[in-house]
């Protein structure tokens, strides 16, 4: 948080081997000491170049073609570390790794569940939409561990008389599920409206729907019949009452939609939980149809623009051919690493060039002391950023900082004013406009950084007129349309002020698969066996944060003040362990035989199930391992992770 209030940097600057601060170094020095460390590796794949979700589409291509004519896959982005598992799932059961729901399908849906999601503090635009919902006689369910009170009631900031009234009650029923229950507790609905639609003759789930548009239905039900409905409740922690009464909720509607988070990604079994999720829009015929669909809520303003450009460590190869072709190139087709493999092979020393477009690596992701030590082992580590942040800190045998403009600044090239775009959850490309003037004249934009970098390592090795491409942006989005579908006449749909939408299948019931049918799925779960003395860890974020962007101290939704290293227990396990409120203590996990310690937490009591834990990250990223991944995704478990507490020798603290 103090890094980030010191103002921006406003040139390049490096730091020297065995050097004790960072100097200026002008643009072409820095270029050249990239190409000079990159050139001496032995092969491309001895390089990362991450990918935050900030970067805007013209940049990502640009990124991605120079990294993939250097020669390697190697793109990790933060998709890895939270949506990752959403993509696969959706791949898998729908054949497009995004969701399928317009803004205007929330304001027609019947019912919206809210699944493992913070919107009040995390994305509070979407608290409008289901405002809307609301008001139009849609219903919500909610299912997380922790009571959020943003999606208990919302107070629209922008009408006085909505603030006189206290605000719109949305959530219509809370399921306060077991950190990981969310599996058993869909299973639990679905048999129960199993036995209804069996009861019914057939009224409550899409038969006509599920013959034409799916397969394997046949052995989800049998799956589901056979299962333990009590073992299902425990599971889950949600009692029979409430299962039943979100199945009643459930019964008759068609038009549903279902939005989720990292609250179901950052597991074991992120993957299982995104594909029980579909399996219960399907069965409900809920996809495909207006006011239904899947809506995974992603947080950076680009992450979804940047995998549809391209920034993927493991592309398809219909991507690769047409990219070779347009560019005359042969494109690696060895896959990359993901963020997980990619700490992994810097601190194996597999791996000595690190270059970040945007983001703050070393807090975002987990297992911070690997990382980091993995980040020291590299010869060169490069951040492009637009302000200061952990990650500068932690650096290579050399570092750069490259300063970039943000989103906000004008940007002002030889052809004239320039935009970027971008592309949202929803699959909409918009034009993003800055209007601030740049704090310095030293600041270059992302896609000219990118055509620097290129041309100092790629010399003339595709037929490229770098210079062109950055003086009008118009270039780089004209090569867009030529290599990625549905980008059709992008500059001129892209200026319109609503933007366009991108070919969705599933959005009009077309499913990519390669049966051409969304698939049922059969999934399993984790029960839980947990020690007497261990919890289920979930890490969250406060209200004043943004990722790992900390604004303040306070995290006034909940009530905590002036404080982050703080752990969230129910009353009844502080008491139960001869805790004490206030009192100090630190947090271990051990995974694979690797104890990791986080020290100094402060028991705060809350609202949350037996045997879970809450804390914030990136304080608690230390204890999160990067070895142990979503199976299937490669996404860190951050959800979930099993923790013990231990007492400190410092005391209580003041009662204030």
């Amino acid at each position: 948080m103090e890094i980030g209030k010191k103002g921006r940097i406003g040139e390049p600057m490096v730091l020297r081997e065995n050097d004790t601060h960072y100097r200026p170094i002008s643009w072409e020095a820095a270029f050249q000491l990239i190409a000079e460390q990159l050139h001496q590796l032995q092969n491309p794949d001895e390089a990362i170049f991450y990918t935050s979700g900030r970067t805007s589409n013209e940049a990502a291509f640009l990124y991605q073609l120079f990294v993939r004519a250097y020669g390697t896959n190697n793109l990790p982005d933060c998709s890895n570390m939270c949506h990752e598992s959403s993509g696969v799932a959706l791949s898998q059961t729908l054949g497009i790794g995004k969701g399928s729901v317009t803004l205007n399908d929330f304001y027609t849906s019947e019912l919206v569940i809210v699944i493992g999601q913070n919107p009040g503090t995390n994305h509070p635009r979407m608290l409008s939409a289901l405002e809307k919902c609301k008001e139009n006689g849609g219903q919500i369910i909610t299912i997380n561990p922790l009571p959020e009170p943003g999606l208990m009631r919302f107070v629209h900031p922008q009408d006085p008389l909505k603030i006189l009234k206290g605000g719109t009650a949305l959530t219509d029923l809370f399921l306060q599920v077991k950190v990981n229950g969310d599996v058993p507790l869909l299973k639990a609905i679905m048999k129960v409206l199993d036995q209804a639609d069996q009861a019914s003759g057939g009224q409550v789930f899409d038969h006509d729907f599920i013959a034409r548009k799916t397969t394997d239905f046949e052995e989800l039900i049998a799956h589901l019949r056979k299962l333990d409905y009590d073992a299902l409740l425990q599971d889950s922690g949600i009692s029979d009452v409430l299962v039943r009464e979100a199945a009643d909720m459930i019964h008759d509607k068609k038009k549903i939609i279902v939005c989720w988070a990292m609250g179901v990604t950052q597991h074991e079994n992120g993957v299982d939980n995104i594909r029980e999720i579909v399996n219960l829009l399907l069965l409900k015929g809920s996809i495909g149809k207006p006011g239904a669909g899947t809506c995974p809520v992603r947080g950076h303003s680009n992450v979804q623009g940047d995998r549809t450009m391209g920034i993927w460590e493991a592309p398809p190869k219909n991507f690769l051919d047409r990219l070779s072709r347009t560019f005359k190139f042969q494109a690696p087709e060895k896959h990359g690493y993901a963020v997980a493999d990619a700490i992994r092979a810097m601190y194996e020393k597999k791996a000595s060039v690190f270059i970040a477009m945007g983001g703050n690596f070393l807090s975002a992701t987990p297992d911070t002391e690997y990382t980091a030590q993995g980040l020291r082992n590299c010869r060169l580590t490069v951040q492009i950023s637009t302000k200061l942040n952990r990650s500068h800190l932690i650096h290579g045998k050399q570092a750069l900082i490259l300063p970039c403009l943000g989103r906000t600044d004008q940007d002002i090239q030889a052809g004239g004013p320039q935009f970027v775009s971008v592309e949202n959850s929803r699959g909409v490309v918009h034009a993003s406009r800055g209007s601030i003037p740049p704090c310095t004249n030293q600041l270059l934009s992302e896609p000219a950084i990118v055509a620097g970098m290129a041309k100092a390592v790629l010399r003339n090795k595709l037929n490229l007129d770098w210079d062109a491409l950055i003086a009008d942006y118009d270039q780089i989005r004209e090569l867009i349309a030529q290599v990625i579908p549905g980008f059709d006449d992008y500059n001129t749909r892209v200026r319109k002020p609503e933007g366009f939408y991108l070919p969705n299948g599933p959005r009009v019931g077309r499913f990519t698969t390669p049966t051409g049918r969304a698939h049922f799925s059969v999934n399993k779960y984790h029960r839980w066996q947990l020690a007497n003395d261990q919890y289920l860890m979930i890490t969250i974020r406060s209200h004043d944060q943004f990722n790992t962007t900390i604004y303040g101290l306070d995290d006034r939704y909940r009530g905590i003040y002036r404080e982050r290293r703080v752990v969230l227990m129910n009353p009844q396990d502080i008491s139960a362990a001869g805790l004490q409120p206030k009192q100090v203590v630190n947090l271990l996990s051990t995974y694979n035989g690797i104890e990791r310690r986080a020290n100094k937490f402060i028991i705060v009591p809350f609202d949350i199930p037996k045997s879970c834990i809450a804390t914030y990250f990136p304080e608690a990223n230390v204890l999160v391992p990067a070895d142990v991944v979503a199976h299937g995704s490669k996404t860190p478990i951050s959800k979930s992770v099993i923790v013990k507490i231990e007492t400190n020798n410092q005391n209580t603290l003041p009662t204030n």
